[in-house]
Order: C-alpha cells, then sequence, then structure tokens
C-alpha cells in the first residue's frame, strides 16, 4: 500500500508468508537514512538468499554438502535515459565446503549464478566474488 506523493508519502509492504507484516518504506528509505526497507534493499536479498540455495543445489548435485553459505548482494541503481534503474546485482559470497577444490567450487558457484531464478530476473549485470574457507 502506498499513501501520498513520492517525497511525503509512505507505504507499507506485506508478503503472503507474514514474514513482512506492514514493514514501511518510503522516498527516505530508499534514497536518503530513513527507518525501513526499500524495493532495492528487499531484491539485494531475495538475490542473496536465491543464489544460496542455487549454489547449494548444484553442490548437491556434484556431490558435496556445505557446512555454510553466506551470501550478500548489493544493489546498483543508476539514472538511465529510461529513469532510475537497477544496472547490477553484485553478490559477495564465503562458503565452507569440505572435500572440495577451488576449481570445483568456482565452477559450481559460476553455474549457481546464472542458473538462481533471480539472477534470470534481474535484467542487469550480475557479479560474484566467492571465497572458499578452509
Amino acid at each position: 500500500m502506498w499513501q501520498g506523493d513520492l517525497k511525503t508519502g509512505k507505504g507499507t509492504i506485506s508478503t503472503e508468508s507474514g514474514t513482512l507484516k506492514q514493514a514501511q518504506y518510503s522516498f527516505s528509505t530508499r534514497f536518503e537514512n530513513g527507518v525501513g526497507t526499500n524495493p532495492e534493499e528487499l531484491i539485494a536479498a531475495s538475490h542473496a538468499g536465491c543464489f544460496s540455495m542455487a549454489f547449494s543445489a548444484e553442490l548437491g548435485k556434484a556431490g558435496f554438502t556445505p557446512t555454510a553459505i553466506n551470501t550478500t548482494a548489493t544493489i546498483t541503481m543508476e539514472k538511465t535515459d529510461a529513469g532510475f534503474t537497477v544496472v547490477e546485482s553484485h553478490l559477495d559470497m564465503t562458503a565452507t565446503i569440505p572435500g572440495i577444490d577451488q576449481e570445483k567450487f568456482t565452477a559450481i558457484a559460476n553455474g549457481a549464478k546464472a542458473g538462481c531464478p533471480i539472477s534470470r530476473l534481474l535484467n542487469a549485470k550480475v557479479s560474484l566474488d566467492a571465497k572458499l574457507e578452509a
């Protein structure tokens, strides 16, 4: 729900699961330092979560079980001729995976980046820094 104009208005976002229930968002949460969330933050969280799950699935297909996968996504938004546009989602991932070598780790991570449904949804560059922890 949104009420008011762009600069002084405010809105709430809820999800069917109830995880988000009337979470506040506004111009100030999007472009300044207001309290609440914003659409780009939600996209970043979705992308990080989706990638982690896709990576885990691909590891499983290759016979590996991760101990931990930690992913963050940083969204870059720029003003283009079409207006403000998300132009990149950068994934930073560290993982602990017993028995995997660096080459296999990198190949599986890159495959998961390309195959993640949110990566495919975004009409933006998707980049990845992946680090294997011992």
